[in-house]
């Protein structure tokens, strides 16, 4: 690890951290907390995504959305109007909404090989953005004069990385750069995460290995063809089937860093309680390596 034992971390004048898990568990809520204190910088890579990796894409797509409309379309053709996106760490409903959801166009969905074009420039755009960890510390220091620095990972990073792996390459390349804290859930959270993706489905990145077998059963299961399928239904359908698909492989990844349970994470309210929780998980993390 970035740092082997307590004393190391707490004597570290930069400190370096990459916050995982699922969503919901409080990344951005700690980004948040430790941003405010003014010594730290906080890089989101979902923001990263939507601006740098796919931020043309996403206006590309409500332009081609306008075009559609006589009114704008001649606004557009006539450089009347412009149309951007307006993405911030909060706020990252121009993501999801390009990636979209597979099924019934009528019903907003996409076609499925569209759909796969579009989850396939996301996961390229999602390891761009985790690549760009060590540039972005660097800038940060060098431009910015922060000492610290946040990796605010979206829920996605598991599909994209193989724990198991001891050579696994861009988990290499983070905890080179980062210590990596992966942020635990319980059964209650993963029931709560269900039924509020039940009362409002949103768009999701899967493997591709994954999606593959969850189109071919829920087509089968519901004996319907791709056209018919209705996106709601599908992505509320598959989304159980999605978290406990990413468990084991978050669970893989924990070798990487130190974990932290939800009641570390409700005990932390300012850096110096951050600092004091993660000193207890690396020495538990020393204590049973030994």
């Amino acid at each position: 690890m970035l740092y082997p034992d307590a004393e190391t971390w707490r004597a570290a004048p930069h400190k370096h951290v990459l916050f995982y898990g699922m969503s919901g568990l409080g990344k951005t809520h700690l980004s948040n907390i430790l941003r405010a204190s003014g010594e730290w910088f906080h890089y989101s890579i979902d923001y990263r995504i939507g601006t740098r990796y796919m931020g043309e894409l996403i206006v590309d797509n409500a332009k081609t959305h306008a075009m559609q409309v006589p009114f704008l379309r001649d606004l557009l053709l006539s450089d009347s109007i412009y149309i951007g996106s307006n993405i911030t760490f909060n706020n990252l409903a121009p993501v999801s909404s390009y990636l979209g959801k597979p099924g019934d166009v009528a019903r907003g969905g996409l076609p499925i090989e569209q759909y796969r074009i579009r989850q396939d420039q996301f996961r390229r755009a999602e390891i761009a953005a985790l690549e760009d960890t060590g540039y972005f510390i660097d800038r940060a220091r060098r431009l910015y004069e922060y000492p610290n620095f946040i990796c605010d990972t979206g829920g996605s990073i598991c599909e994209w990385v193989d724990g198991n792996d001891p050579a696994d390459p861009l988990l290499t390349r983070l905890s080179r750069d980062c210590l990596l804290i992966g942020l635990e859930g319980s059964e209650a959270h993963t029931a709560e995460l269900i039924r509020r993706f039940d009362r409002a489905p949103k768009p999701m990145a899967y493997q591709p290995e994954f999606l593959t077998a969850a189109w071919d059963e829920y087509l089968r299961e519901n004996n319907c063809a791709e056209a018919d399928v209705d996106p709601d239904s599908f992505i509320r359908w598959t989304y159980a089937r999605a978290l406990a698909h990413r468990k084991p492989r978050y669970a893989a990844m924990a070798p990487w860093g130190v974990t932290l349970s939800p009641g570390e994470v409700s005990r932390i309210a300012d850096t110096a309680s951050f600092e004091h929780v993660i000193a207890g998980a690396i020495e538990r993390r020393v204590a049973t390596s030994t």
